[in-house]
């Protein structure tokens, strides 16, 4: 079984050879696989890297939220709850400005078709499960105050799923130490 090879080998391999590749030859049907799997990398890092933008984007609107309650160190599950609706919430005046400025008749701007799903999609997570920071942990608060807006920031921080219909967060594991 050969190795999978980045297409730039591939072509720094195939560009050594003279002559024309025919679109049956072994050569051709390489550097097809390598461009296809070149192509499915990509696609790959940039749903990742955005995904992972969009929690970046959560982390920070969750850090904005607590710098407004500097008082406080600990939140309840109800003002995350809050905090996570205030984020789902935020496009809603763009997007009514959008449908008022529409005409009756005409179609959907692609603007307002994009944030229609961004909103369906964050309201889908937020019933099975919104990640955020688990802000009821002093730790986590302080964390989230003094992150630097970085993925590697959030790597110290811990993390907590909170739904719609959630009742009360769960419950934390202690570690116990045998003395």
């Amino acid at each position: 079984m050969p190795l999978a090879h980045n297409l730039n080998k591939v072509t720094k391999n195939l560009s050594k050879s003279t002559g024309q590749m025919h679109v049956k030859g072994r050569k051709f049907k390489q550097l097809n696989r390598a461009t296809l799997r070149d192509q499915k990398i990509t696609t790959k890092k940039l749903k990742h890297q955005e995904q992972k933008d969009r929690e970046l984007a959560g982390i920070q609107f969750m850090k904005d939220r607590v710098y407004e309650y500097l008082d406080q160190e600990v939140f309840l599950l109800e003002q995350m709850k809050s905090f996570i609706e205030d984020y789902i919430g935020r496009n809603d005046e763009e997007l009514k400005q959008l449908k008022d400025e529409r005409r009756p008749g005409r179609p959907a701007t692609s603007r307002q078709l994009q944030l229609e799903v961004v909103i369906g999609d964050e309201k889908q997570v937020y019933s099975t499960g919104f990640k955020i920071p688990d802000l009821s942990n002093k730790e986590t608060v302080e964390r989230v105050k003094l992150w630097n807006g970085t993925s590697g920031g959030t790597t110290v921080m811990k993390f907590i799923h909170v739904s719609k219909d959630m009742k009360e967060l769960p419950v934390k594991e202690e570690v116990m130490k045998d003395n």
